[in-house]
C-alpha cells in the first residue's frame, strides 16, 4: 500500500468522525443521548465482529480472557464517553465540542506521563501549555471576566467530561493484547447489553424525520465502523506518533461540514481551535532521530541498535 493511500485513509478517519459531531448534534435534537448511544451500538456491534474477523482473524479466547478489561472500556469510552458527549452536543454546538475535543490526544499525552511515567521533553510540556491555553479561549469566548461572572457552561462541562472518559480509556488500553477492532467490537457488545437497564427505564426513542434516520445510518456505518477501520489500517502502517498528527484535521472537518449545514463559526471558536491545533502538533511531535540516538546512545544503547528496534511511543488517541 503506498504511503498516499495511507494518508487518505488517516483523513478520511478523521472525516468521518467529524461528522459524528455535526450529525450527533441534529439527532439528539429528535431522540436523547441514552437513545443515540444504545442505537449506535446495537445496530454497529454485529457488523464490526464481522469486520475483526474479516480484518484481523483475532483468537476470541485472548478477548475473553480480558473481559473485565474490556467491560471497564466499554463503559468508558463507548457509553460513558459517547453519553457525555452527545449530552454537550446539545448545549454547546458542534463546532465547541470538537474544538474541546482536539486536546485529547494532549490530555492522553499528560495522563501518560501522570500516571505510567512517560517522559515529555520541553517541547511537549510547551504543546500541553498552548493546547489549553486554547481551550481557555474556547470555554470563554476570549473573556476570562465572562468566566468569572458565570462559570462554565453545562454543554461544555460535559463535553469536557468526555475528554477525561476517553484520556482514562486510552491510558487503559494500552493494557490490552486484544487487536484494536476486535476489542471495539467487543465493548460494543457490552455497551449493548450494560445500556440494556438504562433504556428499560429512560425508554427509547427513534429519529422522527427522515433526516434525523438519515443521521443515525450515518453514525454507525462511517464514525463507528468505517472511521476504526481506516484509522486501524493507516496507523499499523505509519505508527501511532505519525498517525495522531492527522487528528489536528479534526476540528477543521468539523467547521467545514458545520458551515456546510448552514452554522455560524464565532471568532474565539476559530482563535481557539488554532492554538489548540499547534499546541496538540507539538505535544504529538516526535523526538528527532539525532535526539534519540543521543539519548539511547548515553543510556547505553548504540546507534546500530537503536536503528534496529526504534522505540515508538503507543498511544490510543482515537475519538469516537
Amino acid at each position: 500500500m503506498t504511503r498516499g493511500r495511507v494518508y487518505l485513509f488517516l483523513a478520511l478517519a478523521n472525516l468521518f468522525w467529524a461528522g459524528n459531531y455535526v450529525f450527533g448534534e441534529m439527532v439528539t435534537r429528535e431522540i436523547s443521548p441514552i437513545s443515540l448511544t444504545f442505537l449506535r451500538w446495537a445496530f454497529a456491534a454485529l457488523p464490526l465482529l464481522a469486520l475483526a474477523w474479516v480484518v484481523e482473524r483475532p483468537d476470541w479466547r485472548v478477548a475473553l480472557r480480558e473481559w473485565k478489561l474490556h467491560l471497564l472500556q466499554s463503559l468508558l469510552g463507548l457509553t460513558g464517553y459517547t453519553l457525555l458527549l452527545y449530552a454537550g452536543l446539545g448545549l454547546t454546538g458542534a463546532v465547541n465540542a470538537a474544538v474541546l475535543s482536539a486536546v485529547n490526544p494532549a490530555t492522553i499525552a499528560l495522563g501518560a506521563a501522570i500516571f505510567l511515567r512517560e517522559r515529555l521533553t520541553r517541547v511537549q510540556v510547551a504543546g500541553l501549555v498552548i493546547a489549553f491555553a486554547g481551550v481557555t479561549v474556547v470555554l470563554t469566548g476570549g473573556d476570562l471576566g465572562l468566566l468569572v461572572a458565570q462559570g462554565f457552561g453545562a454543554g461544555d462541562l460535559l463535553v469536557i467530561g468526555s475528554v477525561l472518559a476517553w484520556t482514562v480509556y486510552s491510558l487503559i488500553a494500552r493494557r490490552l493484547v486484544t487487536p484494536p477492532i476486535t476489542a471495539t467490537s467487543v465493548q460494543a457488545v457490552f455497551a449493548v447489553v450494560t445500556m440494556l437497564p438504562v433504556v428499560a427505564i429512560a425508554g427509547l426513542s427513534l429519529p422522527s424525520s427522515p433526516a434525523g434516520a438519515l443521521g443515525l445510518a450515518y453514525i454507525v456505518l462511517f464514525p463507528s465502523m468505517a472511521g476504526y477501520a481506516l484509522w486501524n489500517i493507516g496507523a499499523a502502517r505509519v505508527g501511532p506518533s505519525r498517525a495522531g498528527i492527522f487528528l489536528n484535521l479534526l476540528p477543521v472537518f468539523t467547521v467545514l461540514i458545520a458551515l456546510a449545514f448552514g452554522a455560524t463559526i464565532e471568532l474565539p471558536a476559530l482563535i481557539g481551535g488554532a492554538v489548540v491545533i499547534v499546541g496538540v502538533y507539538l505535544t504529538l511531535r516526535p523526538p528527532s532521530a539525532r535526539r534519540g540516538r543521543d539519548r539511547a546512545t548515553s543510556d547505553g544503547a548504540s546507534p546500530a541498535r537503536l536503528a534496529r528496534d526504534p522505540v515508538e511511543p503507543v498511544a490510543d488517541e482515537r475519538p469516537e
